[in-house]
């Protein structure tokens, strides 16, 4: 009789520790993700701000500049950006955080 019980519990348990390591690497993945966009959208904000450069002499003055000339489109509620412009001829730091 006791064997019997056992086993529907061990079934149990199992597949808790299944869904539990389901929804841990589900997480890891939304993270990742994350990460990659931030990637991306602080290479293409580099790379526009040198074809602005290449194009006008200048660099951008602002995150602005870009959408508006230079087709970067920023998810602002997902994003938060750090554009310091220290002179015209000198490249902007950029710096693209994930919000919380």
């Amino acid at each position: 009789m006791r064997k019997k019980i056992w086993i529907p519990v061990g079934i149990v348990a199992a597949v808790l520790v299944a869904a539990v390591w389901f929804f841990a690497a589900t997480g890891n993945l939304n993270t990742g993700q994350q990460e990659a966009g931030r990637q991306q959208l602080e290479t293409a904000l580099r790379r526009a701000a040198v074809a602005c450069y290449a194009a006008e002499g200048r660099y951008p003055p602002s995150v602005d500049y870009l959408q508006a000339h230079y087709g970067i489109r920023v998810d602002r509620q997902r994003y938060h950006i750090f554009y310091q412009v220290f002179a015209e001829n000198l490249m902007p730091d950029i710096t693209v955080l994930i919000a919380e």
